[in-house]
């Protein structure tokens, strides 16, 4: 009865409280017929606020007794994670009992904290005539399987940090018509970008506060996220793990290094187990394995990967890795770019052993080409570049290619070829 009464109490609270809605993003959040809308991405990147805009737009329309919302990291709902989720239906109804029949909305943040959820969510659809909205901070929530056992009830919504558009957008900045006073605001504002990152509860506070926030958030991602949603055995080992790849971004890793690596500080522990933990931190949405692009699926797992963080300011923030490193933190802010538009994402290696950063695929199948460069200026640098995108245009059937530097602009011609050298700012802006 203390849960029916707590359930009831949260329900009117939700329905009645002024929520903060925060900056509209480009998320496109659309509900379906009969279908739960699904919105997924890493800790504190807004999927909440995203959530709340929705339900006060239902209560601009006169229907906030129609709302049914609950917050399950609530401690109130602690029981109800591993209880009958019935009980959220139970107690709406005996509030509102003449709305049984007409339309209801749900709102269920981070319901994924919640046992046999798919199978609820499943009937409220079947049974109910019901909108349900979902929010969650783990990738299970696209899997396979999920979208089985909801009989292909839920349509899935990706969110990550604010995009360098989204940011410009929080700070007021007109992006849209390039006029020389535009640009100069746009490059001062990358600048902030570059060094506070997308997190939106960050893009206003001073440095210090910066930085212990990101630091907050990784620990609350890697102990909550993984340590304890999973249960690992090793939790010193898989700290360990996260913070090894996490100073790594931009660079390959291999299960076999960071094995012997953890069995040089003295744990045991397994390749598969490494192997867990690196799929645990990408369930997260905190970290993200690249293949290399091979036609051949079996060779693409074989080869080393690449791992690049959500958040490239976060990595300064935690790691050593500092200014000097500028180049790898680009790559990471182009991957994170990228990985907006596709999952569709490899490094590439041409015949003759040359690395370009990214060959991405588009919503047709189409295949581009991006090195990233932070001073395309230094000769040697220049011509290892080029070098690479030549190759790999000429293999990949390309006429064209992209290279993201800090700030250099410029289009080399060469053998019927065109490399258009673009800086990072214009760049994010596309």
């Amino acid at each position: 009865m203390a849960l029916i009464e707590n359930l009831r109490t949260i329900l009117l609270d939700n329905q009645e409280t002024s929520l903060f809605t925060g900056q509209a993003r480009h998320a496109q959040w659309q509900n379906l017929s009969n279908k739960a809308t699904i919105c997924i991405g890493v800790r504190r990147c807004g999927k909440s606020t995203l959530l709340n805009q929705k339900i006060e737009e239902k209560k601009a329309l006169g229907l906030a007794e129609n709302i049914l919302s609950l917050n399950f990291f609530d401690d109130r709902l602690t029981e109800l994670r591993t209880g009958n989720l019935q009980l959220i239906l139970d107690a709406y109804y005996a509030i509102y009992p003449h709305k049984k029949g007409e339309k209801i909305f749900c709102f269920f943040d981070e319901l994924q904290e919640c046992q046999n959820w798919e199978a609820f969510v499943d009937r409220i659809l079947r049974s109910e005539n019901a909108e349900v909205y979902i929010t969650g901070s783990s990738a299970k929530l696209l899997a396979t399987e999920i979208a089985t056992q909801m009989r292909g009830r839920s349509l899935t919504f990706e969110l990550f940090p604010f995009s360098f558009t989204e940011y410009l957008e929080f700070k007021n900045i007109a992006y849209k018509k390039l006029t020389s006073q535009a640009q100069y605001r746009i490059q001062h504002e990358f600048n902030a970008y570059f060094n506070c990152g997308g997190f939106p509860e960050v893009s206003n506070v001073d440095e210090k506060l910066r930085i212990k926030i990101h630091q907050e958030y990784y620990k609350t991602i890697v102990h909550r996220d993984i340590i304890e949603r999973f249960d690992s055995l090793h939790p010193k080992a898989t700290m360990q793990i996260a913070y090894r790849l996490l100073s790594s971004v931009s660079s390959l890793y291999s299960l076999n290094r960071i094995t012997d690596y953890l069995k040089s500080l003295g744990y045991k522990v397994s390749k598969d187990f490494v192997s867990n933990c690196i799929g645990w931190l990408e369930d997260a949405f905190f970290l993200f394995s690249v293949k290399k692009y091979d036609k051949s699926v079996s060779k693409q797992n074989l080869n080393a990967k690449k791992i690049y963080c959500i958040d490239h300011a976060l990595v300064t923030s935690v790691t050593n890795l500092l200014n000097e490193k500028q180049g790898y933190l680009l790559e990471n802010m182009v991957f994170g770019h990228l990985r907006r538009k596709t999952e569709n994402i490899y490094y590439y290696k041409t015949a003759q052993g040359n690395e370009v950063d990214f060959l991405w695929f588009d919503s047709n199948q189409k295949p581009n080409l991006v090195q990233v460069s932070w001073d395309v200026n230094d000769e040697q640098t220049r011509k290892r570049e080029i070098r690479a995108l030549v190759q790999a245009m000429d293999e990949a059937g390309l006429n064209t290619s992209v290279v993201v530097s800090n700030d250099h602009s410029e289009i080399i011609k060469y053998d019927g070829k065109e490399i258009h050298i673009i800086p990072a700012w214009k760049y994010f802006l596309s």
